[in-house]
């Protein structure tokens, strides 16, 4: 007779079963350290503990828990037909060498089918030095495209119609000065501001948590951020004023958990910012949107992304009283865990980048980026961009995953494991309101401290051999090295710095000493910085320049006591 309980079954078929054919391991558990049962069915739904879901004891409920795709809470998507309408956009992060060898690739992409730009920016470029400053010796395009000036961003959109291509600019520190930047460049091509349309990463809190491109304080930061909220909320409608990122923090160790819980805390912290400063929650939120990682434990990253958008509508709902329902749809991109590519064997990044891929679709990103295979050893050849955007297109257009919507909606294991998952993150998300916030948790080092714990744990469990990572500590064998692996071209480089020295010489001295003027006593008051900077930017003020004043005005931050 068929099993009547889970209990039943477990008693009477499982464990005799396994005392015949025992388990592999000892136990199962997900990236977050998540207990993995080995059947899930109802039950785990009506546990009064299945989830922080409402439903308290009566268990599951369909309507409050899940919904329909389009409706509160969008766990199940935030479009009611997702992909069946439109399909996600295809980004490959791009970004090396100069500006016009950057603009080079992107076309090339745009060509090949890419649905979108995605900018990476060199590292003196991300925390405001210019290229030919003492810091930037040795990094000038060597992790991304180098940007100075007006002259380098409209060399890197040289025919590349901004009024007709959405683009995403991972940058923080200088989001201001590269948002302005964007605006001069696309007047240059005839563009209006609220004709543009894409993303502007603009995410400092993580900096300090997890990535380290900060230049300046937090709180005066804060104010940077808080700046280009009100200025694009009436002058660049389009423009998403914020990408709030838990790519970074993934990367550098967090868990799934840590997560949701660092990206939403900071988040709240932006939205309170925001509010304190004047705005109306429903005049910026719908413009606000998030980064995540896809990690290779498919179910969990599937469930992990159904959280979020639960988590995000409830937030903004409850905490912060939003009406409008776009303030309710969280809207994220996704990138593959670079932190998961390897070296060695780097074919196997191929299978990682691809299963990660299929998670961000499965859980409904609008947004995609995929990593390429040779991405552990150097920046991507063009061939291998071309095979990570292939990879998308037939996930997109073969695999099927695109032709329903939320097709893992209903699993069990996937629905207990998004309660799980958001239960755990609220959990760190009051612990955090307790501390006072995210701001000041972070200059508690509370995160940081929190992700080393996460990180080492993970690596403790490599070295061990309980985690498996092919190629690297089981099924290990010798490959032949990558050839043809792309090499920044120094030569370009050096063109890059002569013709910013020619800039220094040929601009309107007079033009660049009074924007700067003007600039620093708009820092030094409360006015808004945006407008200043757009000044400065469009007389050919340097980044290096525009930056300077703010470090002169607020100061640097050298370090977070936590590091």
């Amino acid at each position: 007779m068929p099993s009547k309980s889970k209990k039943q079954w477990l008693e009477e078929t499982l464990n005799p079963a396994m005392d015949r054919f025992p388990e592999r391991q000892s136990n199962f558990h997900t990236d977050s350290d998540i207990n993995i049962e080995p059947l899930y069915d109802p039950e785990d739904l009506e546990s009064p503990n299945s989830g922080s879901t409402g439903s308290g004891s009566n268990g599951f409920d369909y309507h409050e828990d899940l919904g329909y795709p389009g409706e509160f809470p969008y766990t199940r998507g935030v479009q009611p037909n997702t992909y069946r309408g439109r399909l996600w956009t295809m980004r490959q992060y791009s970004g090396y060498a100069t500006a016009t060898d950057t603009n080079r690739r992107f076309r090339y992409l745009l060509e090949q089918g890419q649905t979108g730009l995605s900018v990476a920016f060199d590292l003196p470029t991300q925390i405001g030095y210019d290229s030919d400053h003492p810091m930037a010796q040795g990094e000038v395009g060597k992790v991304g495209v180098p940007i100075c000036s007006l002259e380098d961003m409209e060399a890197l959109f040289e025919e590349i119609p901004l009024d007709k291509v959405s683009t995403s600019m991972t940058i923080n520190t200088t989001a201001s000065v590269l948002l302005c930047l964007y605006i001069a460049a696309a007047k240059r091509q005839g563009v209006s501001p609220d004709k543009i349309n894409g993303t502007l990463q603009n995410d400092i809190l993580k900096e300090y948590i997890a990535r380290g491109t900060y230049a300046y304080p937090p709180r005066p930061s804060m104010r940077l951020v808080v700046d280009v909220f009100k200025y694009c909320a009436t002058e660049v409608p389009r423009w998403n004023t914020i990408s709030i990122s838990g790519y970074h923090m993934r990367e550098a160790g967090a868990t799934a958990v840590q997560e949701l819980a660092f990206t939403f805390s900071n988040a709240i912290s932006y939205l309170e910012a925001a509010i304190a400063a004047g705005l109306d929650v429903d005049g910026f939120a719908p413009r606000v949107s998030f980064f995540f990682v896809a990690q290779n434990n498919l179910f969990e990253e599937v469930a992990k992304f159904r959280a979020a958008r639960r988590m995000w509508a409830r937030i903004m709902r409850d905490r912060f009283g939003a009406k409008d329902p776009r303030s309710l749809m969280l809207r994220f991109h996704t990138q593959t865990a670079g932190v998961s590519l390897t070296a060695q064997q780097p074919d196997n990044n191929l299978i990682r980048c691809t299963v990660q891929a299929l998670a961000a679709i499965l859980g409904g990103s609008q947004s995609l980026h995929v990593n390429s295979r040779d991405e552990a050893l150097a920046l991507p050849t063009e061939e291998s961009a071309q095979l990570s955007l292939r990879t998308q297109q037939i996930l997109a257009f073969e695999s099927g995953a695109a032709d329903v919507v939320d097709p893992l909606g209903g699993s069990y294991y996937v629905e207990s494991l998004t309660n799980e998952l958001e239960d755990q993150a609220l959990r760190y998300i009051k612990q955090i309101d307790q501390m006072g916030g995210a701001v000041t948790a972070i200059e508690q080092g509370f995160q940081v401290r929190e992700i080393g714990d996460a990180a080492y744990q993970h690596r403790q469990e490599v070295e061990a051999g309980d985690r498996t990572i092919v190629g690297v500590n089981r099924f290990i064998s010798d490959s032949p090295p990558i050839e043809g692996l792309l090499k920044v071209d120094t030569e370009a480089t050096v063109g890059h710095l002569k013709r910013l020295q020619k800039l220094r010489e040929g601009r309107d001295g007079v033009a660049v000493k009074t924007s700067l003027a003007r600039l620093e006593e708009v820092a030094k008051g409360s006015d808004n910085t945006v407008p200043a900077i757009l000044e400065c930017v469009e007389n050919y003020c340097t980044i290096g320049e525009i930056c300077q004043v703010f470090r002169d005005v607020f100061g640097e931050q050298d370090q977070m006591a936590a590091f």
